[in-house]
């Protein structure tokens, strides 16, 4: 995740909860990363951050989901930017609480969230 992705959601949270849905950030970052985040995230972006973010310091659901190969390691202590990088993907949730749409996207490639 990035500052401008995390912003970017964050400005748009009225129109998903126009249709219902819930947004929720996820990172390998432990929480307390996050709660840093947040003002650095409403000076660049002007918008608030009220969503959940999950912190995955121990990588269980980002290896899970195929975020990070299995041989990753056991926690996000002490790796660096250079391999602690994701996959970064957007996952879609039914009601039935179901995956029902996954989009993944390179370090390189930005995320358009109009589309979504």
């Amino acid at each position: 995740v990035c500052t401008t992705e995390l912003g970017t959601m964050a400005g748009m949270a009225d129109e998903f909860a126009k249709r219902n849905a819930k947004i929720i950030g996820i990172s390998v970052d432990p929480v307390e990363d996050h709660h840093r985040w947040k003002s650095d995230i409403t000076t660049v972006t002007g918008n608030d951050v009220s969503y959940p973010m999950i912190g995955d310091p121990e990588l269980k659901v980002a290896k899970l989901y195929d975020m990070l190969p299995a041989g990753a390691g056991d926690t996000s202590e002490g790796r660096t930017p250079a391999d602690n990088a994701t996959v970064r993907t957007v996952f879609i949730i039914g009601p039935d609480k179901k995956v029902k749409l996954s989009l993944t996207y390179p370090m390189t490639t930005g995320r358009n969230f109009d589309e979504i």
